[in-house]
């Protein structure tokens, strides 16, 4: 990009005034994290319904993409609209449940299943009713649920579990954590995690345990490395490439999330925003930029603002 305000180097610039106007104006579309971005808990960052309303005025295309396992694409739509956000249709939205079930499809369903294989195996799966629900819309047979092989007359042997996933799950118990081990004694069985988030902030000011505490904790009883779908890995602009043929260099990255929102953006080519509205701040972003480490620089997003309210006076009345 050139421009005045154009540079390839991620410099951690506010972002206003003409500058604010010429990555707008160049802007195809943009990618939105949710959780921290949007909304904070059950209340959406003022502005932030009005930006996206803008946007659309604007021919620009929103997308959203969340590491958050818990809901259903379907539970997300409904939250946006709870939460006074209009028009957001399910297909814009990319979480990190559906792309897991949309990779396990072509994992367990698609041409690596084996030459008339039309039993691929079950899944098991830590995490609630949203990951699951995602899983069985992909077409894919769960364990410990009716039909799922469990329960076959004498003499028939139940289907093997080809995959542990590992989500968001609040009902986690040692129980859990052995059977997954034991299914993952079998090398043919795939490991994977929704996200690699350790922790969420609540809004107390503590903190929740994430998915990637969970999946640590697989990980080392089984001795097996998870493939990890969420952000910062590029699975899921994959998925958004193949569903919407986007062009990275015209997309921006807007995210609250150093280690994961800018991160993703930096591995998938896109420009960065981070919003002070959720978990890092200013001083993180600016430690990175001043860190000696090349890895500490993927962190510096292009650029800040406090909320993304504040991209609302880069676009067109």
């Amino acid at each position: 990009s050139g421009g005045e305000c154009g540079s390839s180097m991620a410099g951690c610039r506010r972002l206003s005034g003409a500058c604010l106007r010429e990555v707008l104006g160049e802007a195809q579309g943009l990618l939105f994290d949710c959780d921290g971005v949007l909304w904070t808990g059950e209340r959406a960052v003022p502005g932030a319904p009005e930006l996206l309303e803008r946007l659309n005025q604007n021919g620009k295309t929103t997308l959203f993409v969340s590491n958050n396992s818990r809901r259903s694409v379907a539970e997300l739509e409904r939250r946006f609209s709870r939460l006074g956000f209009r028009g957001v249709r399910g297909e814009q939205v990319f979480s990190s449940a559906l792309c897991s079930a949309l990779y396990l499809r072509q994992r367990l369903l698609g041409g690596e299943a084996g030459a008339g294989d039309s039993t691929p195996g079950r899944v098991f799966v830590l995490g609630g009713e949203g990951l699951r629900g995602e899983l069985r819309d992909a077409g894919l047979r769960l364990t410990g649920e009716e039909g799922d092989g469990d329960e076959e007359p004498p003499g028939q042997e139940a289907l093997p579990v080809r995959a542990v996933v590992v989500g968001y799950d609040d009902q986690f118990t040692f129980a859990k954590l052995s059977e997954a081990c034991a299914y993952l004694r079998d090398p043919r069985c795939l490991l994977v995690a929704t996200d690699p988030d350790p922790w969420h902030p609540l809004s107390s000011g503590q903190r929740t345990p994430g998915t990637g505490s969970l999946t640590a904790a697989v990980e080392t009883a089984s001795g097996r490395k998870a493939t990890v779908i969420g952000k910062p890995n590029t699975y899921m602009f994959e998925c958004i490439v193949e569903r919407f043929g986007v062009d990275p260099s015209c997309m921006l990255m807007v995210g609250d999330r150093l280690e994961t929102d800018i991160l993703f953006g930096k591995n998938c080519g896109l420009d960065t925003v981070l919003t002070l509205t959720g978990v890092s701040d200013l001083e993180e972003a600016q430690a990175y930029m001043a860190s000696d480490s090349p890895s500490a620089k993927d962190l510096v997003p292009h650029y800040y603002v406090d909320s993304i309210a504040d991209l609302i006076p880069g676009l067109d009345e």
